[in-house]
């Protein structure tokens, strides 16, 4: 456990120092990788700790994205005129739904609320009912299908296929200037932590006991007495936050938000994310999100055919020879390695125990 976190802290710290090492443009994808690290969190608290599969993360990140993105491109919009894209579908009055996200203290308020509600009234819908395993995986795929559908159908009012774009300023400071690239990197590495050190903190505690227990044998902690449902619908509702909230910073680093970045391929991706770092580890789920999205950047700029081929020769290698994870497959060898040797008094001792 103290490798463990040692092994953690030293990772966090060399992300800290990627602004003193990286160029602006690196320190930029840096940035937009920590914030899908949230995302891949996010399924780690779902589907490794509770055992709910979720192919359709990508809703609660579009929520959180569009959320943010809504206000950014009002804030962009001179007064009193429409949004480019409304005016170019002919649309003549501001929809009443949009008109709140003015206010950057709704917005805010929006990225974190919207998805969590929503992912609360999903789990309500589906674990009250006591639907599990694939099926829960077909639901939510079904729902960001639905949702990526409709953003793209609703064109005048979501801009459709292009998505939200073009704004340049968060909080009246220029987005597009090194300076501020560097602060959001800060910025977000230090959410991320936090939210780490709170999702820990969530899983480490007595819910955290119940989940994990719900996850091995549903039946018999149903049996114990407890609402199995309950726990289900809090944890995914939670898992559901930090993917809205991973949009948010997605759609700042990146400058724009569309249905292409929250369709059903990209969900997967993010659960091939999870997989290939370890499932079960909140760490490996961050460490995974950054490191397969760093390599996706370098060898597809070496290879841009062979990329995919690439992704796919680990995913296969992961669940053949480490079902684990990388991060799960190594922690009990290095655990082994770095075991503390006892003198041959201490060891006859615990022998004889």
């Amino acid at each position: 456990m103290l490798l463990k976190r040692i092994l953690i802290g030293v990772a966090f710290i060399l992300l800290a120092c990627v602004p003193l090492v990286f160029s602006s443009y690196n320190v930029g994808l840096m940035g937009q990788f920590l914030a899908l690290a949230l995302v891949a969190m996010s399924i780690s608290i779902s589907w490794g700790i509770g055992g709910m599969l979720s192919l359709g993360q990508g809703l609660f990140f579009g929520l959180g994205g569009y959320a943010l993105a809504m206000h950014l491109k009002l804030v962009a919009t001179p007064k009193g005129e429409l949004p480019d894209f409304m005016f170019y579908n002919g649309l003549e009055h501001m929809p009443w739904w949009w008109e709140p996200f003015t206010n950057p203290g709704f917005a805010m308020c929006a990225v974190v609320i919207l998805p969590t509600l929503f992912a609360a009234f999903l789990g309500m819908v589906v674990f009250k009912r006591r639907i599990t395993g694939v099926y829960v995986s077909l639901i939510t795929q079904a729902l960001v299908l639905a949702f990526v559908t409709l953003l793209n159908g609703a064109q005048p009012y979501t801009s459709g296929t292009n998505g939200i774009t073009d704004y340049h300023t968060f909080l009246g400071i220029d987005l597009r200037t090194p300076e501020f690239r560097n602060q959001l990197y800060f910025a977000t590495l230090v959410l991320v932590v936090l939210c780490y050190l709170g999702a820990k903190a969530f899983l480490t505690s007595h819910f955290g006991k119940v989940l994990l227990a719900i996850r091995d044998n549903e039946n018999r902690v149903r049996f114990l007495g407890y609402d199995t449902s309950d726990y289900k619908i809090v944890a995914f509702a939670f898992s559901g936050m930090l993917a809205g909230i991973s949009g948010a910073l997605y759609a700042l680093h990146k400058g724009t938000i569309s249905p292409q970045m929250i369709d059903t391929s990209h969900s997967i991706l993010f659960v091939v994310w999870v997989a290939l770092a370890g499932r079960q580890s909140l760490g490996g789920a961050i460490l995974g999100a950054v490191l397969v999205n760093f390599l996706q950047d370098k060898i597809s700029t070496l290879f841009p055919e062979g990329w995919l081929y690439v992704m796919g020769g680990l995913f296969v290698l992961v669940a053949v020879y480490m079902p684990k994870g990388i991060i799960g497959t190594l922690e009990p060898l290095l655990s082994k390695v770095f075991k503390p040797k006892l003198s041959p008094r201490v060891e006859l001792q615990k022998e004889q125990a």
